[in-house]
């Protein structure tokens, strides 16, 4: 019997081969390639958008986006650094950060569910606002100098070899997919995210669920910020700057629709793997860093075309099958 070959002509299936490549490629480029500590690396100087990235895929399958995630996270990050250095104990710095987060959450919410204003515009809007209140609580200088414990949670092994960030990672991968995949909130994201006039005819509760989906978009960008000022150790004003490039180029390099209504987490996971072992690769092979900007930029457009293209082509070629049938 021959191998069935169907699952090739997903988009998941055609990024496991793409992985396969890069990681091929990577072996033959440096021999430390596939040493456990190079592999944790990978992950953790990343980890911060990986996380995001999760949220955010849920965010585009509602038919919306958040650009201003990493205004969000420099933000709390800049937050708490204002607080340590006023002396606030830092519990509760990390304590209002993290609310700032949800704040602004909520903000890019309100005007897109209740008010109805593009997300495009909104969080374009958050992505420079919430920049410019980082830098005008920092200005120019850099802040740092937190407790020993502080900085443990983003650069120390807390469990094995892995750190704080990596476990959170896979326990919000963990509870993205329950909650996409098994929980009627994943439905409605779908049913919402395919088409919002039939969804509100049928019930839907449109405006709570944009409104909790923008407020976890907040949150997790905020915690994420955290976890990156631990892993720093010090703040500026320009703390995760251009992460959402990268973030939303995950996304939809892992097949979900830029308009909505479809896309896995299994996709984005891929696509998270692919991006990372290239930047790896990249670094193994001393390609600057404006090149590597530049391939995950071009890697954003191919993702918004190149899903376009095959579904184009498939529906041309069973028009012609069909066709030629009669």
């Amino acid at each position: 019997m021959w191998p069935d070959w169907q699952w090739l002509r997903r988009w998941e299936g055609l990024l496991l081969v793409l992985l396969v490549a890069v990681v091929a490629l990577n072996i033959g480029l440096s021999p430390f390639y596939l040493g456990l500590s190079n592999q944790i690396n990978l992950f953790q100087l990343s980890i911060e958008k990986l996380i995001v990235a999760l949220v955010m895929a849920l965010v585009i399958i509602n038919a919306e986006i958040d650009l201003s995630v990493a205004s969000v996270m420099g933000l709390a990050a800049c937050v708490l650094a204002y607080l340590h250095e006023q002396g606030t104990p830092l519990y509760l710095a990390i304590l209002v950060a993290l609310v700032t987060g949800v704040l602004c959450g909520a903000f890019n919410g309100f005007w897109i569910a209740y008010v109805r204003l593009p997300s495009l515009a909104v969080t374009l809007a958050g992505l420079v606002g919430y920049r410019g209140v980082a830098r005008i609580l920092l200005e120019d200088r850099s802040i740092g100098g937190f407790p020993d414990w502080f900085d443990a949670l983003g650069q120390r092994p807390l469990l094995g070899p892995l750190p704080l960030s990596l476990l959170l990672f896979g326990l919000f991968l963990v509870v993205a997919v329950i909650v996409l995949q098994y929980s009627a909130f994943g439905r409605y994201v779908y049913i919402i995210g395919n088409n919002q006039e039939v969804a509100r005819y049928s019930g839907v509760k449109l405006k709570q669920v944009k409104m909790v989906l923008f407020i976890a978009s907040g949150t997790v960008a905020a915690l994420a910020g955290l976890l990156l000022a631990a892993r720093l150790g010090a703040v500026r004003g320009n703390t995760a700057e251009g992460f959402e490039l990268d973030i939303i180029t995950m996304v939809l390099l892992g097949g979900v629709s830029i308009f909505g209504g479809s896309g896995t987490l299994t996709g984005v996971i891929l696509a998270i793997l692919i991006i990372l072992n290239l930047r790896n690769g990249m670094s193994l092979a001393n390609f600057s860093g404006n090149v590597q900007t530049g391939v995950t930029g071009a890697l954003l457009i191919l993702s918004v075309l190149l899903p376009n293209l095959v579904q184009a082509g498939r529906a041309r070629w069973k028009y012609r099958r069909a066709a030629g049938g009669t």
